[in-house]
């Protein structure tokens, strides 16, 4: 079958928006008219002339069947990837409709995707030929890896200090000293070259102003602090898997080390979280023949979305190398030999009782695991008095889901995916609740983004 004849669904094309607002600027550009000299090849190129706001249309081009995922070029100024363009020219492709036919790409396009082809074996040839670059000298690696676990453990043993007079002082002071306080300490975290230690003292500083019961919650994160700074000072003693979650959670950079695993890989989510200073793009994948679940990271600059997007219910074939830790999950993505494409694979799923199990072990691995990505199967979602929840059909028991996934409108989007028949439903599992991400219908059904 050839990549023309292999068309994505509308909510594969939405999953793959940066956030919502190109989401709803994108779905506005689904339809024929803005649009015009569309077209596509067999080998999974599409392009077309977007009529804008200027005198000159813009120029979009999409590289669908690439093995190392889509790629997007837009002339418009957007600094978004994909940009709400390049969402609704692949919206009106998905329609099959024959508002995009099939043809020969137009010189502009055809000059990109020559391009990019020939970048692409250039770097293939500079990885495998003799030319590669050498490593660094190990040496001044190591002795640059010694100087900053020192600025580290002066940090930690700081912050030990901090923790404790503020316990001494009570916690009512945290109140009373504002986020001015937590802000100093991160930036003396940040001087330390400890950015995971930074991140965790900024989230202490929120938690007096979250409302009624924050005392209990920020003697609970400040107990999660304390232990992962007594696990950096002790990290000689600790074995080896949880010192490398313990130096992983402190901030200092890993490698994929672990053995490449090939395998056909379904996209189960994709979605981003972003502050003042990056943008961080989850997404997670499902091994068919290794049943394995993992996690690939990609990062923006402020207010640049990620490169890297994968359309979630897609399936490709890759290599996949795990980072170290403990009970970690994180993965970077090596090889593809194949293009996203629709698959009929589900995950493996449990019942709510096993799901809760598997965060209880997965939290021995690394106490200071926010959640654990688990599918649920046959599952119903519920009303319980002003929440929700999602109980087993058979049986008596239920997962919360978390406030966050209350307030989506995703949540009806599920609601309505069930009418009260049983769903198969993936997202992660933590102390909060449950979070859907995705979800299957009962028998057969494509997979519907929830977020």
């Amino acid at each position: 079958m050839t990549q023309q004849a292999v068309r994505w669904t509308a909510d594969q094309v939405l999953a793959l928006a940066p956030d919502a607002a190109s989401r709803k600027a994108g779905s506005k550009l689904g339809a024929a008219g803005p649009w015009s000299e569309a077209g596509s090849t067999e080998e999974g190129t599409v392009w077309g002339l977007c009529r804008g706001s200027g005198s000159k249309p813009y120029q979009t081009v999409i590289d669908i069947a690439d093995s190392t995922g889509p790629a997007y070029k837009c002339s418009c100024p957007s600094r978004k990837f994909p940009c709400k363009h390049a969402l609704g020219l692949l919206l009106l492709w998905a329609g099959a409709d024959g508002a995009v036919p099939s043809g020969q790409a137009p010189d502009w396009a055809a000059q990109w995707l020559e391009g990019r082809r020939r970048r692409a074996e250039g770097r293939s040839a500079a990885g495998g030929g003799s030319g590669a670059s050498s490593p660094g000298d190990p040496e001044a690696a190591r002795r640059r890896a010694e100087r900053r676990a020192e600025r580290i453990t002066a940090g930690a043993t700081e912050l030990e200090q901090r923790l404790a007079d503020l316990l001494r002082g009570g916690l009512a002071s945290a109140e009373r000293a504002g986020y001015g306080l937590w802000e100093e300490t991160a930036a003396r975290m940040v001087d330390a070259q400890a950015p995971g230690l930074a991140a965790r003292v900024r989230e202490l500083g929120a938690i007096p102003s979250s409302g009624p019961g924050w005392p209990v919650r920020l003697l609970e994160e400040c107990a999660l602090l304390h232990l992962l700074d007594q696990g950096w000072l002790r990290r000689e003693r600790l074995p080896d898997g949880l010192a490398a979650t313990v130096r992983s959670r402190v901030g200092l950079p890993g490698s994929a080390d672990g053995p490449p695993v090939r395998d056909r890989w379904l996209v189960l989510a994709q979605y981003d979280t972003a502050d003042a200073r990056l943008t961080t793009r989850r997404i997670w994948l499902y091994g068919a023949e290794s049943g394995r679940t993992a996690l690939l990271l990609s990062y923006g600059a402020a207010g640049r979305a990620p490169e890297l997007a994968l359309p979630v219910g897609l399936a490709f074939e890759a290599e996949l190398s795990a980072y170290p830790g403990a009970g970690q999950l994180r993965a970077a993505l090596g090889e593809r030999f194949t293009p996203p494409a629709p698959a009929a694979i589900r995950p493996t799923g449990l019942t709510t009782p096993e799901a809760a199990a598997r965060y209880g072990e997965a939290l021995r691995a690394d106490p200071w695991l926010d959640s654990y990505p688990v599918t649920l199967e046959r599952v119903v979602p519920a009303p319980d008095g002003d929440a929700w929840q999602l109980a087993d059909v058979e049986g008596e028991s239920a997962l919360p889901l978390s406030p966050s996934s209350r307030s989506r409108p995703d949540l009806w989007r599920l609601v309505a995916l069930s009418g009260g028949a049983p769903v198969t439903v993936f997202g992660e599992c933590g102390h909060h609740g449950f979070t859907p991400l995705t979800a299957w219908p009962q028998g057969e059904g494509e997979a519907v983004p929830l977020c």
